[in-house]
């Protein structure tokens, strides 16, 4: 669970990132979580976008992803959605700044 000082963070961190992953019309499949699930293992940090006709609320499908990978929901807007999960090893957290003082 992420602090309101780390939530603050990791937003200004996200608004330079461009969206890695996008969620298509068929919505969040198995490839999708995969792909995200890689991404955070190796960035930690990951900007999503919903497509245009896609079905989907982003903060509502940025939780849903959250929950099955076990990582934090950061911050919706519109039909993008920011998610954070801490890196287990600690020579491959890339953010640390302010996070270890938080954590």
């Amino acid at each position: 669970m992420l602090t309101g000082k780390q939530r603050s963070y990791l937003k200004k961190l996200a608004q330079t990132v461009q969206p890695a992953v996008i969620v298509g019309r068929a919505g969040v499949t198995d490839t999708v979580m995969q792909t995200i699930d890689e991404y955070l293992t190796a960035n930690e940090l990951l900007k999503v976008a919903i497509q245009e006709g896609a079905e989907l609320e982003a903060k509502e499908t940025a939780n849903q992803i959250a929950d099955e990978l076990k990582a934090d929901f950061v911050q919706a807007i519109g039909r993008r959605f920011v998610l954070y999960r801490r890196a287990k090893d600690p020579a491959k957290r890339k953010i640390t700044q302010r996070m270890q003082d938080e954590m």
